[in-house]
């Protein structure tokens, strides 16, 4: 699982890849609920659960209780006072082993910043630049 780590005072977000045994721990937990960040490697942190993806790339919904996946009609309304309904399929709020990324934001920093408890790496340069197309032959 990943978990994705915002932090609302630099704006800068984080990610790590949680092994299975630390994944286990965030299990049952809802969105909205705090956790100790000691998980993520972040002792002295205090995380909140902001929402999150399934392994189908189907979001969290604060509102739909417990793990299951689920077509609901949600309603949205727009700037101009029509409503909009549609149908579509979501995931409860509640973290699962079907859970593939969890979000989460900062709500008690810790002694250290971030920066120094997780690593970052470079920025991935391309391999290869595509070749320009070739024009028509005349």
């Amino acid at each position: 699982m990943d978990l994705v780590i915002s932090d609302p005072k630099t704006g800068k977000t984080y990610q790590r890849e949680l092994d299975k045994e630390r994944e286990a721990q965030l299990y049952g937990k809802r969105v909205g609920e705090q956790f100790d960040g000691g998980l993520a490697g972040l002792d002295g942190y205090v995380l909140k659960i902001t929402g999150g993806t399934d392994k189908d790339g189907f979001q969290m919904r604060p509102e739909m209780p417990g793990t299951r996946k689920t077509s609901s009609l949600l309603v949205s309304r727009k700037k101009n006072g029509t409503t909009e309904k549609r149908r579509k399929t979501v995931r409860g709020n509640m973290a699962s082993a079907e859970t593939a990324q969890l979000n989460s934001k900062v709500v008690t920093p810790g002694s250290k910043p971030i920066e120094e408890l997780i690593p970052t790496s470079a920025p991935k340069e391309k391999k290869d630049e595509k070749a320009p197309a070739k024009g028509k032959k005349k």
